[in-house]
């Protein structure tokens, strides 16, 4: 009787996951899908104003573009509702496949979709429900990869593994942004500021297309995994929940609310720094609305040195939450980044230097912000309704943050007649909105992730 139970108390304090089938499986699938919703992004600038939008006017189709990639953003809540009831329900496992299956799927399609020359406004509705299929999948795949990294992580170390899904973010920057580069090199057109013809007929769509080799490789991996000790523990105690969303809002609300504000500056401070970096970059200086000048090559260069940096600190702010706790890290990084908000006209105006200068402290700050969410949100709920819970304010964040941001920007650009000061007063104004919730929040580090 004393042996059986020794094996069974043994065998129950061993990881599910080993340690690299935990890192690699959170890795690879959000890899997978940030290159999914970034090759959108950057076709969203690039192609899609010219193929599904052409309004006549040059800052109106670019509006339409960034409203089509704002909708994903809206399916993303709808994403974390449906994947977390299905995570907290019946595991993540199969939740984390489905989310893998249904972002490749609608990027695969997204690759031969027909134009607007071709079928008229139907493209660009064809369009616009591809891309909220590919925000609906997001919205389940972030919060499931980062529980199946938090909760296999050893004591002590849960930021530094959930640092891991957040690299696929950056990593998957550099792969969707370094196709591109390399199709628009191997498809030159005369014009800095537009694609080439064949990048336009064609060459857009590999990148789309590609994603269905990715997906294979991710499923591979998604399916060798098992539960949780975290979730397997909650089923056998009979803690699962028939509604875990009724139980979040009825019980976590100020948790969901302080969650929501966490992210906003991290989402605000990404898609500014591509998506609309991006247009501003490779706008003429001579243009209605002056941008930088850069060519579409050298400024994607520009931003993938600059991605790099993302990465780095990403995994650096793991190591530092875990000693010094999330709340106490996130404060300084936010106070950053409401300094550097304050700093774009000054730095952009410093020639290349200034503006390299400018791309990588504000990708270090990414890095530094968005590393310890990976830990942070999903510590903010219990095991049976951490699905849902860390998937709800991450995704209710995207539409105040990552929604509107590209637009806001292109407004307050154009409104400026060129001069960014007022997009970074935005940048500001939404960091002081997540200090103010860190201010008001707990630290979360030593929270026991089995309770």
């Amino acid at each position: 009787m004393s042996i059986s139970a020794t094996q069974t108390t043994a065998a129950s304090s061993q990881p599910a996951n080993s340690r690299g089938r935990v890192i690699f499986a959170s890795l690879i699938g959000t890899t997978i899908e940030f290159y999914d919703f970034y090759v959108y992004a950057t076709a969203a600038v690039l192609v899609f104003p010219h193929l599904f939008f052409p309004t006549g006017d040059d800052t109106t189709a670019l509006l339409a573009s960034f409203a089509a990639f704002g909708a994903a953003m809206v399916a993303r809540p709808i994403g974390s509702v449906v994947f977390g009831h299905l995570g907290d329900k019946f595991g993540r496992k199969a939740t984390l496949v489905g989310a893998l299956l249904t972002m490749g799927i609608a990027t695969f399609l997204i690759g031969v979709l027909p134009t607007y020359a071709q079928v008229g406004w139907f493209a660009a509705a064809l369009l616009v429900l591809m891309r909220l299929a590919q925000g609906f999948a997001l919205g389940g795949e972030w919060s499931g990869a980062a529980l199946v990294a938090t909760e296999n992580a050893p004591a002590g170390k849960r930021a530094w593994y959930g640092t891991f899904p957040q690299l696929g973010a950056p990593i998957g920057f550099i792969i969707a942004n370094g196709l591109f580069l390399i199709i628009a090199a191997l498809l030159p057109s005369d014009d800095p500021s537009r694609p080439s013809q064949a990048f336009l007929d064609w060459g857009w769509r590999i990148p789309f297309l590609f994603s269905a080799v990715m997906v294979v490789v991710g499923l591979w991996v998604r399916l060798r995994l098992v539960e949780s000790t975290s979730f397997e523990k909650a089923k056998q105690s009979g803690t699962i929940q028939r509604l875990p969303l009724g139980t979040v809002v009825r019980h976590h609300w100020r948790e969901l609310l302080l969650g929501t504000f966490f992210m906003l500056a991290t989402y605000v401070l990404f898609y500014l720094m591509t998506t609309f970096s991006l247009t501003y970059g490779r706008t003429p200086t001579d243009a209605a609305i002056p941008g930088l000048g850069y060519s579409y090559n050298a400024f994607v260069i520009m931003l993938i040195v600059g991605v790099v940096f993302f990465g780095i600190f990403t995994l650096v702010s793991g190591p530092l939450a875990d000693r010094f706790g999330r709340r106490a890290t996130l404060i300084v990084v936010t106070l950053g980044i409401i300094a550097f908000g304050l700093l774009w006209v000054p730095l952009t105006s410093l020639g290349f230097v200034g503006v390299m200068a400018w791309l990588i402290i504000g990708m270090s700050l990414m890095g530094f912000t968005f590393g310890p969410m990976g830990a942070l949100l999903p510590e903010l709920f219990p095991t049976n309704v951490r699905y849902t819970g860390s998937g709800v304010s991450y995704n209710v964040s995207s539409i105040l943050g990552a929604a509107v941001a590209p637009f806001i920007a292109v407004a307050l650009w154009t409104a400026g007649g060129g001069s960014i000061f007022w997009v970074g007063v935005y940048l500001a104004g939404a960091a002081m909105l997540t200090l103010i919730a860190l201010l008001l929040s707990k630290e979360t580090k030593d929270v026991d992730m089995e309770r």
